[in-house]
Formats: structure tokens, C-alpha cells, sequence
């Protein structure tokens, strides 16, 4: 992407942080001198209507800016339990809010802030007590009761040593050796073979005051080892269901173990999706994009990265006259469980959810371990767990035979179901979208083809406290966002390649696109995916 004056932004960014009425003030940057607009504001004054003007004007110094103004209200929050973050329910969260819909509203977008309730969950605390003394990070699974428990641990059919296989709370039976009569019984279990919520529900069933999920361990140089904090799905557990790594199971797995684990109640909350839409031509087919806005953390990759390269392409978009109706959302507890995204498509009637021709998920797109992936809806890769909607393999071809043109080497990722595109395929809507990686190791097959660190996480800081305005590749960003504005205006136009739907050609010289390459076909297992947490071994 060219290097594009941004300074006209750089007015209306202190203008929106200062005037959105958020709950935390912010001062952004300062206001240039008058005649210190240069381009930037011929960029947002004229129709962005050509590949070649778009993608002038979608800059990676306009994508940064809005991750910088990202960190700057992360790093205001103050919330009694996650200060630091934009998690979905404090004021960082909306204040990210407060600044997405300020800019869109500026730039002229029909903005509606669509509301929904959500299960808020407060921090964890597990310490052991013996024969060591030391807290560990954690955090309650979705669907977690609360509870403050201190007491024994007690091992559940634990396979500590290779080969490790482990079924540990899978049956009933798993918990027949021991005595839970007592009144602070702590069930230590490890991932692996059945459902989180079979072993958490088997668990409070035999009598267990807490449980403790530590990560399966059984290989050195996978997913398996770390912090591991899951969802439940459906099951809503009485006591604290709290997750280790494996090497703090194997700790806590010691004779004579005693614990304090920690959960306060969860709590119902109310957030908002932002939702800006520009009517084209066709109010009857409606070409969405979306990208969830709230974090763990400051979440500058997780999702800030996804967030504001989508936010770039709207207002470098704004003025465009559209064949299709455009809409772009910035969905709200995702980490929660997709739960923003889900209700927004479930309050839609079905007359209106077939208006959608297509949605397009963007979730880190700018890893700084990355390598390049599309959701593999032609299933050329990974057989999809959930029903694939025709058309979507139309979107896909877009992306590969994008980053073909321009000579950047791809990969399959899963179709899994574990973003914020699911509620749109389960209700048939075609669908894809990026990703480039979260907790998955880097091989060095991967690392041969995209560099970065082998035997790495494609993103080391996900969830955690790093994931701040470093942890986020360059070059990742910038391709991506090129990517993500070459294929809304592709759509904008027509989307007659996905739903049949007539359109008309993008104005300007037209792109002639190569048939894609075919994806570098590096991964053998893997879950490939991103979301709130797995809902199983």
C-alpha cells in the first residue's frame, strides 16, 4: 500500500475520542495546522470507486493509527478486574465503541450500535498450597459457576507419561476410587477424549466442590502444553471449572496437593455490535463484512488487527455509490462465546437474513508468526465440521486468486465454526474469510515458506498481556488489508459469482485475476481455527 498522507484523520480521530461521550477521555494525537491537509483528505473527499484509488488510500499508516488509538484506550482502562483490556463489558470495551461508530458516523455511515446481553465472567484465581506455594495463571471457563474453594486435590485417571492418552473425566466411573464426601474437593483432570462439559459435569455430579483442567501435554511442540481455557457450551456448571497448563497439572497431580481456587458469580451485562451500512442500488442484496472489536487483552492482533483494517476500508469506502448495499459490523463478545455476532444474526427475520448475499470474517489478520490463510469453504483441505452454504467457495477464490496475483504463498485453514462467520453459515449464508494464526505452532515446512520463528505460536502473545501495539507483523497487516478492500469492492459491484445475483463491473481498468495457485498444503491435523475457547479435547 502507498504511503498515503493521513492527516485530515488525525483531526477527526482527536474529534471522535473526545466528543463520542466515552467513558474514559482520551487525547489520540494533536490537530494539525490547516494547511498541513495533503492528501489524506483528497482520499477521504473523493468516490474511492477503482481498485487502483482504494487501494492508494487504504494505508498501512491509516490501519496503525486506528490500532495505536486501540492501545491508548486499553491502557486508560481502569476496570477493577481487567484493567488494561477492551474486553466486552468495561468501559474499555466501550470506549472501543465510542470511537468505531464516531468515525463512521462522521464519514456518513448509517450507524446503529444493535444491543445484546451476555454472560460476563471475572477473573479466576488458582494457587496450589502444598507441597508448593505458588499461583498460577488461569481463567474460568465459559459456563464456570462461582465459588471460592480451598482444599484437596484430588487426581482424576490422570496420564502423566508417554504415550500420553488421556481420558481423564470422560465416565462416572473415573471418579469411583476416590472419597468426594468432603465439603472442599477439588477434581484435578486433564484434557483430552471427551467434551469439557462431560468432565465438569461428571465432576460435580460425584460430589467435587471445584475443578481443575489442565492441558493434555502430549507432545512437546503443539497446542497441548499451555494454559488451556475452554467453554462448557451449554452446560452451566455450580462450581468454579477453572484451566492450568500441563506442566501445572503435573504439579498439582503431587501426593499431597492442596489448592484455592477462586471464581466470582458471572453476571449478565449488556453490550452492543456497531453496525454502519451505506445503501447501493440493490437494497435487496447486501454484501457484510465483519470483525470482532472486543479483546482479552489490549488485543492489537486479537482482534484490533481484523477491527481496524475492516474500519480503514469503510471510511476509505464512504463515498462510494455501490451496486450493493454495503454492511460492515465490529461484533461485540466474541470471546464470550461469538455471542455478539449471533445474536445480531438471530434477530434478523428470515426475510431480512436473505437480503445477505455473503459475510466476510476477518479475525487476526496481521499475526506476528503469520503465515497467510483463507477458510478452506471448497473443503479442498479440511473436511468442515459445520454445513459449508454454496457460493462460499466463490468468496475463497477471490482471496487465493488475490494473493496469487501478487505472488504471496497461501494455506487452507478449517472451516470450523469457531468465529464470528458461524451464525451466518448455519442460517445458509455464504461465508469465508482471513486468519493468520493464533495458538498453532510454526513449522518449519511453514517457516520455509513465510519465515518467522519455527517451534513458535503463530501469535506467542495470543490472550495474553503482549498481544499490545509490538505484537503485530507488518507485512501481514498490510497485504491483509489491501486484501480485505480489494474484496469488498469486488463485492460491492457484484456478487453474481457467489448467489447468481446480476451486477455491474467495477469502474476504472478492471483486475484481471489468475486462477488461484493452490494452497502450499502444510497442514496434515490441525484445528486450524479461532474463537472463545475449544468446547473439547
Amino acid at each position: 500500500m502507498a504511503g498515503v498522507a493521513q492527516t485530515k484523520r488525525r483531526r477527526r480521530l482527536l474529534v471522535a475520542a473526545a466528543g463520542a461521550g466515552s467513558l474514559v477521555a482520551l487525547t489520540l494525537v494533536s490537530v494539525p495546522a490547516a494547511d498541513a491537509l495533503g492528501s489524506g483528505a483528497a482520499c477521504e473527499n473523493r468516490n474511492n470507486n477503482t481498485y487502483a484509488k482504494l487501494l492508494e488510500c487504504v494505508t498501512l499508516d491509516g490501519v496503525m493509527e486506528h490500532l495505536e488509538a486501540f492501545q491508548a484506550i486499553a491502557d486508560a482502562n481502569d476496570d477493577e478486574f481487567f484493567p488494561g483490556s477492551r474486553r466486552a463489558g468495561t468501559a474499555g470495551y466501550d470506549t472501543s465503541v465510542d470511537y468505531v461508530a464516531g468515525l463512521l458516523e462522521n464519514a456518513g455511515y448509517q450507524v446503529t450500535l444493535h444491543q445484546f446481553e451476555f454472560v460476563f465472567q471475572f477473573p479466576a484465581l488458582l494457587r496450589q498450597l502444598t507441597p508448593v506455594d505458588e499461583e498460577y495463571p488461569s481463567g474460568p471457563f465459559t459456563g464456570s459457576g462461582g465459588g471460592d474453594v480451598t482444599g484437596n486435590v484430588i487426581p482424576v485417571d490422570l496420564a502423566l507419561a508417554d504415550p500420553i492418552t488421556s481420558t481423564s473425566g470422560c465416565e462416572a466411573a473415573d471418579f469411583a476410587s476416590a472419597d468426594w464426601s468432603g465439603d472442599s474437593d477439588i477434581a484435578l483432570i486433564q484434557r483430552g477424549g471427551c467434551l469439557f462439559a462431560d468432565k465438569a459435569s461428571n465432576a460435580q455430579t460425584a460430589g467435587a466442590e471445584a475443578v481443575i483442567i489442565f492441558n493434555q501435554g502430549d507432545a512437546p511442540t503443539n497446542d497441548r502444553q499451555g494454559l488451556i481455557v475452554g467453554t462448557l457450551g451449554d452446560f452451566v456448571a455450580d462450581i468454579p471449572v477453572v484451566g492450568a497448563s500441563f506442566a501445572q497439572g503435573q504439579a498439582l497431580a503431587q501426593a499431597g496437593s492442596t489448592a484455592h481456587v477462586q471464581t466470582r458469580q458471572p453476571e449478565t451485562r449488556t453490550s452492543v455490535n456497531v453496525i454502519a451500512e451505506k445503501p447501493g442500488k440493490n437494497p435487496n442484496n447486501v454484501v457484510m463484512a465483519g470483525a470482532h472489536l472486543d479483546a482479552e487483552v489490549a488485543g492489537i492482533n486479537d482482534n484490533g488487527s481484523g477491527a481496524a483494517a475492516l474500519l480503514e476500508t469503510a471510511l476509505m469506502m464512504a463515498n462510494l455509490k455501490p451496486q450493493n448495499t454495503l454492511r460492515f459490523a465490529w461484533w461485540g463478545a466474541e470471546e464470550a462465546g461469538l455471542v455478539g455476532s449471533t445474536a445480531y444474526v438471530e434477530s434478523l427475520s428470515p426475510a431480512e437474513r436473505s437480503k445477505i448475499a455473503l459475510y466476510m470474517n476477518y479475525d487476526m489478520v496481521g499475526s506476528p508468526n503469520y503465515i497467510f490463510m483463507v477458510y478452506d469453504a471448497d473443503e479442498s483441505t479440511f473436511p468442515a465440521p459445520v454445513p459449508v452454504p454454496p457460493g462460499s467457495a466463490a468468496i475463497e477464490d477471490v482471496y487465493e486468486a488475490y494473493y496469487t496475483m501478487i505472488g504471496e504463498p497461501y494455506d487452507d485453514t478449517e472451516f470450523s465454526g469457531r468465529s464470528d462467520y458461524e451464525a451466518f453459515i448455519l442460517n445458509g449464508i455464504p461465508s469465508s474469510g482471513l486468519f493468520t494464526g493464533a495458538e498453532e505452532i510454526k513449522t518449519a515446512q511453514q517457516q520455509a515458506i513465510w519465515g518467522g520463528a519455527v517451534d513458535e505460536q503463530f501469535d506467542q502473545c495470543y490472550h495474553l498481556a503482549c498481544d499490545d501495539i509490538d505484537n503485530i507483523d507488518a507485512h501481514a497487516l498490510e497485504v491483509n488489508s489491501d486484501l480485505i478492500a480489494f474484496a469488498m469492492l469486488t463485492f460491492a459491484y457484484s456478487t453474481e459469482s457467489v448467489n447468481g445475483v446480476p451486477g455491474a463491473k467495477v469502474p476504472g481498468p478492471p483486475v484481471h485475476l489468475p486462477p488461484p495457485a493452490g494452497p502450499q498444503g502444510t497442514f496434515v491435523e490441525s484445528d486450524g481455527g479461532h474463537g472463545p475457547g475449544p468446547l473439547a479435547s
